[in-house]
């Protein structure tokens, strides 16, 4: 599992803070970043040899939608990788649809604060999920094919 190239998709903030505590999985595998271009996400992403941005403001946004599909297209195109990986929020979601279309496997992480309603980002992503996890019991209501590992936190 260590030759697999990993892309992992969010926006900045909790969402990227809770990939981000997923370091020692990601950290030995060839991966990159599509976040957005703010200063607590260059910040925490200092060092990381492949980052791309994403268009923000992207909630319940269609232009943002659609920009980041573009984005997601090239960028994936280009990076061609195995495993998506997201905690949310919008960008993850062009990048799961065009992802599944080129073959890559992809697994969204419902944020923590989510216990007993999704977000509109996991219900957008809950479809195309190979795997889906949820980090409350309550949660497996919501998404009944989801995998609770309990916090990441």
């Amino acid at each position: 599992m260590d030759n697999i190239k990993v892309c992992l998709v969010c926006s900045s903030g909790g969402h990227l803070d809770h990939l981000y505590m997923l370091k020692p999985f990601w950290e030995d595998k060839d991966h990159f970043w599509a976040t957005f271009d703010k200063e607590d996400a260059m910040t925490m992403l200092e060092g990381e040899k492949r980052l791309y941005p994403v268009y923000y403001p992207s909630n319940r946004s269609i232009k943002a939608l659609i920009i980041n599909t573009f984005r997601a297209i090239k960028i994936l195109k280009a990076e061609k990788p195995d495993l998506i990986i997201s905690s949310g929020a919008a960008p993850a979601v062009p990048f799961f649809y065009i992802g599944k279309i080129m073959g890559a496997k992809t697994v969204f992480i419902e944020v923590y604060d989510r216990i007993t309603k999704g977000s509109l980002t996991g219900k957008l992503c809950y479809r195309v999920s190979d795997v889906f996890i949820v980090q409350w019991e309550e949660m497996k209501k919501v998404y009944p094919k989801a995998v609770c590992l309990g916090s990441i936190f």
